[in-house]
């Protein structure tokens, strides 16, 4: 179905006065369906009400727009009516005058007698044909409420906007308004937006309940959907099975935002102005996709943004990259995608150690390799894998990844489940640094490994492995390498923070444009970065790709991919389903409170305002379902759902995480 309402990319910001700005709504991305009643829900200062007024079009956003059957809203119109907690009635007219005014200026085209009808079928509406002829002063709170939402409704609005309707009225007015609401929507097939703080009006009411995280940078942090049949009424509203474990799920969201309120206000106390730190220490693991670190280091990037010393550490495995982090031997390190993630949960049994990370350094660059000796057996896909397992049922089959919180690791696990294959019963699965997966797969002490380039490469030039399957086979543009650096660093630095991953946003960049890929090249082969052969560093970041299994070589033009079509957000969707395939295999518990731990680890508002300073665009992709090479389709708004429906997976664990309070593990 078209969307009726389409809100369309929006960001809201406003001057301060000492000249800087304060962004109060970012990324706001919803479409509404004709007829629907969608509840804005949020703390206080989230921005309900902001985004209200530019739908409405009493306020204009600082970007993106908001389509209204097609058409951009760009000014009010009595197409949109905006029904306020303080009435906005004239004091001097009646209740019939109060109405007629609104009916009269929209529609001057009707003859006078059908303009007199549409009042009075108004007024009977709300019930108020005993106070027609009252002034405002002489009705209660609700009686003028009833009589701004009758002069909303007698212009035949295309979309009704509420803001907080009924915010100031007693329990029993406001309860017997809602009711009446409720019964209007429903005949009339008002299709309604409107901003509450009432989490029992939004259930009550509500098709879908949009919730907003907290400001500066409010975003659309869960949406709930609503499962109670129309026609609705109270009592059988509240006597739903579902009813509560809802509530408490908004509940839940909402105390989390206030907790997340909470901690920022002790962090904002700790920044200072200027570079904090000038001199860096930062870890990498020798694979292609450290060249954006490279390239800052040897392009001048990081000098122009301050960093005037910083040492490349070339560390042995990512086992050594975390200690080096959470020991604090490194400021900084390149990182698999789901470490951060992981340290912050406690990966391993150890306590939580918060890592965040501002940027994604890459995306893709992994490959799947099987043995010479599969091939040979006849294994040219994962089928093939699959009957090959099962004609060597006392064989064990072992396969390699790098580390337990890697893409690698997870996406390997992915594709071996998704043809029925247990990775931990019909398989072994182990760990080994990158360097050292040829080496093993040469001695016979694995069948495969899940690695970067150029050891896939490697494998195949030395005629002892092929390529069973790539990343744009299984998921085209997943985050593979992220700058991570600990949270207590990242608040003690915070200047110098926004300065590295400034450097780094342009270093990716400069390694994207395909011209400069033959000097990053040969900058990667050096001993002192990757250290291997060029033609293999070559493979697939520059020249065709060879899966080594007789067929021509490809040119896959995002093997490797830096910085094009916003590579660099640290999205949180892709976060999110890290944590469900984290949780899937048991090397950490789903947190119940995700978006607390989210906010907290993928630092948009730091990719955000370095993204800005260089002039870049700061746009989170759209948080819609998505699905991998099988099709199974991940929901942002139910992850827990689809960690239920996966058909291989560990016992799921779902806590709630505190990793200010390591001790403190409430299980849900």
């Amino acid at each position: 179905m078209t969307a009726f309402v389409v809100i369309d990319h929006v960001d809201q910001v406003f001057p301060l006065p000492n000249g800087q700005s304060y962004i109060a709504l970012k990324n706001i991305n919803l479409e509404i369906r004709k007829g629907e009643f969608v509840s804005l829900l949020g703390h206080s200062g989230c921005g309900k009400s902001t985004l209200l007024n530019i739908i409405a079009g009493l306020a204009q956003p600082a970007a993106g727009g908001v389509l209204l059957e097609g058409r951009q809203v760009t000014k009010p119109g009595p197409d949109r009516m905006v029904v306020f907690q303080n009435y906005s009635l004239l004091p001097w007219l009646t209740v019939r005058q109060n109405i007629a005014l609104a009916v009269d200026e929209v529609m001057k085209h009707l003859p006078a007698q059908e303009r007199r009808d549409i009042v009075e079928q108004h007024i009977d509406m709300v019930k108020l044909r005993q106070a027609a002829d009252k002034t405002p002063g002489k009705l209660s709170g609700g009686m003028k409420q009833r009589v701004s939402i009758a002069r909303a409704l007698a212009i035949r609005p295309k979309l009704l906007l509420l803001d907080e309707p009924f915010g100031a009225l007693d329990a029993l007015t406001r309860s017997g308004l809602q009711d009446q609401l409720i019964q209007i929507a429903q005949e009339h097939h008002l299709t309604c937006i409107m901003v509450t703080h009432d989490v029992d009006e939004a259930l009550l009411l509500s098709d879908r309940i949009v919730m907003l995280t907290n400001g500066p940078e409010s975003y659309i942090g869960q949406i709930i959907d609503v499962p109670f049949e129309r026609p609705r009424e109270r009592m059988a509203v509240v006597n739903h099975p579902n009813y509560y474990a809802l509530r408490s799920e908004i509940v839940y969201f909402l105390n989390q935002q206030k907790r997340a309120k909470q901690r920022k206000v002790k962090q904002a106390a700790i920044a200072r102005n200027g570079l904090e730190k000038i001199n860096l220490e930062i870890g990498f693991v020798p694979l292609t996709d450290c060249a954006p670190l490279v390239v800052a280091r040897e392009m001048g990037f990081f000098q122009k943004h301050g960093l005037e010393e910083v040492t490349l550490s070339r560390e042995p495995s990512w086992k050594a990259i975390a200690e080096g982090v959470t020991s604090k031997r490194l400021d900084a390190a390149q990182m698999v995608a789901g470490m951060p993630l992981a340290l912050t949960l406690g990966m391993g049994g150890k306590a939580p150690t918060p890592v965040v990370t501002g940027v994604v350094l890459s995306r893709n660059g992994n490959a799947i390799s099987l043995s010479k000796r599969l091939y040979d057996e006849g294994v040219r896909n994962l089928a093939d894998l699959k009957g090959a397992l099962a004609a060597a049922p006392d064989r064990v089959h072992t396969m390699a990844t790098v580390h337990p919180a890697s893409m690698h690791n997870l996406i390997l696990r992915y594709w071996l489940a998704s043809a029925d294959i247990d990775p931990d019963h019909d398989m072994h699965l182990t760990v080994i640094p990158p360097p050292q997966m040829v080496a093993t797969l040469k001695a016979g002490n694995i069948d495969g490994f899940c690695a970067g380039e150029p050891w896939n490469t490697h494998a195949i030039k030395e005629n002892i492995g092929f390529v069973i399957a790539h990343d744009l086979d299984l998921w085209i543009g997943h985050p593979e390498k992220v700058l991570g650096v600990r949270e207590d660093w990242a608040n003690q630095y915070p200047q110098t923070h926004l300065a590295l991953v400034k450097a780094l946003l342009e270093a990716c960049e400069y390694c994207d444009d395909r011209r400069n890929r033959p000097q990053i090249a040969e900058l990667l082969a050096k001993p002192e970065y990757v250290g291997a052969e060029l033609e293999y560093i070559r493979a697939g970041f520059l020249d065709p790709y060879d899966r080594g299994d007789g067929k021509p070589p490809e040119q896959l033009l995002r093997f490797n991919q830096f910085h094009i079509d916003i590579t660099n957000c640290p999205n949180r969707a892709e976060g999110l389903w890290i944590l469900t395939q984290l949780a899937r295999w048991g090397i950490t518990p789903f947190p119940r409170n995700w978006i607390e731990i989210l906010d907290r680890v993928r630092r948009m508002d730091v990719y955000g305002e370095a993204a800005r300073q260089l002039d870049f665009p700061d746009l989170e992709p759209n948080r819609e379902p998505f699905a991998l090479f099988d099709g199974t389709v991940f929901d942002p708004d139910d992850p827990i759902g689809y960690l239920n429906s996966l058909r291989i997976k560990r016992e799921i664990r779902i806590e709630e995480i505190d990793i200010d309070h390591p001790a403190i593990v409430v299980a849900a």
